[in-house]
């Protein structure tokens, strides 16, 4: 292999639209100041390069109930958030290895197609239906990794801990797939996953103690002490319910409680972030937490709006994320964040920085789906700086929904594209993705089909 140029019509990178600029990427698939004079080069007329979507936070396997769950039971008046983890936990309790690894690659081949290069898989199914580990304890995780590797994407497999259904909530049969015995083999699993992936410079592992409903205090406590290297991600008050559960048997909010377990830090994510009080934002943001939003699943469930307003201004970070797969299009997300703040606040242009930039608004969200989203996950880069990893996207610019003038390109296509707008896709310089096709996509789609046509 030899440095590659790419030269698009447009590259955004370092936060700057520049024209007439080409790509430096290394044959070690990073981003490069300069080229030497035997580069190759390739042309990308009508392309618009991007650095490489990161999905903060995705349950692959849920994938297999898209669409299983949007109508009302008989006999039911309401549904909610509670009412659809029912029917989530039945396609959970029913996967074997092969069939998690048939659901989970085709989450990430349509996250591939969607732009994602990277995704923070929140990773919770570690033994067998009825709670026995796998002769090989990381058996789940690895049938993960693989697809999401298969596919070419690049993963942090963010290690769940859970402990319980609940505070003074009888045990749920459906929930033995997720419980560790104790916190101290959960951090043991946690660390032997995590040495054994070194080798594949495409895949990390991080820590996610799941919420403060599964995970009692005396765990917190416990990870809040020992895990010093690598990302911490948690549900954070996505339900009220949650909020009342934990005042009842600590007597504090939940932000409160991770605060005292010594949690919060720059290392932090709190997933959801949702029903916060002010003194709850404030404290994510003295710690410099990071608060990934996931709205097309807030939204999907019920659940409420995220304050990114109010987040950033108390010095937090957001980054995005698919969550239950719903809608894959992390583009999508990023229009909906602004969205329902528009909605929230009765106004226009609420995250907008107020500079008169005509492509301000759409920085701020790219930066989202980018730089914060590698942060969250413990990694760097994001901005196609050189020393970066090379993860790029390319957009084609004569697309319908992006055509217009140059000088508002980066808005037409962060709060008006679809994904179908990204044409190709390259992670650390490799192209997995070809004017809109991966080579997967086909036998992906089949094994996919035959075991979600196997479930009730």
């Amino acid at each position: 292999m030899t440095t590659t140029v790419y030269r698009p019509e447009a590259l955004y990178a370092q936060g700057t639209l520049h024209r007439g600029r080409g790509l430096v990427v290394s044959a070690e698939g990073r981003v490069l100041e300069t080229a030497p004079a035997d580069a190759e080069q390739i042309s990308l007329p009508g392309k618009l390069l991007l650095p490489g979507f990161v999905n903060g936070h995705s349950h692959a396997f849920q994938r297999a109930i898209r669409g299983r769950t949007e109508f009302l039971a008989a006999g039911h008046e309401r549904d909610d958030f509670w009412s659809w983890r029912e029917a989530m936990y039945e396609a959970a309790t029913a996967l074997d290895p092969e069939a998690l690894y048939a659901v989970s690659k085709q989450a990430f081949l349509e996250m591939a197609l969607a732009g994602i290069t990277t995704v923070g898989e929140f990773h919770y199914l570690h033994h067998q239906a009825d709670g026995r580990p796998y002769a090989d304890e990381h058996e789940l995780s690895r049938q993960v990794i693989r697809a999401a590797r298969d596919v070419g994407l690049r993963i942090c497999l963010l290690r769940v801990g859970y402990a319980r259904a609940g505070f003074q909530v009888e045990p749920n049969p459906r929930q033995l797939r997720f419980i560790d015995a104790d916190v101290d083999t959960f951090l043991r699993r946690a660390s032997e996953l995590a040495v054994a992936v070194k080798g594949d410079a495409l895949v990390s592992v991080g820590l996610a103690p799941h919420s403060v409903r599964a995970v009692p205090k005396a765990w917190l406590e416990v990870i809040g002490r020992s895990w010093k290297t690598g990302p911490v991600h948690m549900h954070v008050a996505e339900q009220p319910g949650e909020i009342r559960a934990c005042a009842a048997e600590y007597g504090v909010r939940p932000v409160e409680l991770l605060e005292g377990a010594g949690l919060l830090n720059a290392r932090f994510t709190a997933v959801h972030a949702i029903h916060l009080d002010r003194g709850e934002i404030e404290r994510l943001g003295r710690a410099r937490a990071t608060v990934c939003a996931c709205p097309s699943t807030e939204r999907n469930l019920g659940d409420g709006i995220v304050e990114v307003d109010a987040l950033l201004s108390a010095g937090a970070s957001v980054s995005l994320g698919s969550d239950s797969q719903a809608h894959v299009d992390l583009l999508q997300e990023a229009q909906q964040v602004e969205g329902h703040l528009r909605l929230l606040r009765l106004r226009r242009n609420v995250l907008a920085p107020g500079s008169g930039d005509r492509n301000s608004l759409a920085a701020r969200l790219l930066d989202f789906m980018t730089v914060q989203g590698a942060r969250s996950l413990g990694l760097s880069g994001g901005s196609l700086a050189p020393g970066d990893a090379a993860d790029f996207v390319a957009v084609d610019l004569n697309h319908p929904s992006v055509l217009g003038s140059e000088e508002s390109a980066l808005a037409r296509v962060v709060l008006g594209a679809p994904a179908a707008a990204v044409t190709d896709v390259f992670v650390a310089g490799r192209r997995i993705v070809t004017e809109g096709r991966h080579v997967e996509a086909e036998t992906t789609g089949r094994r996919f089909l035959e075991v979600v046509k196997s479930l009730r």
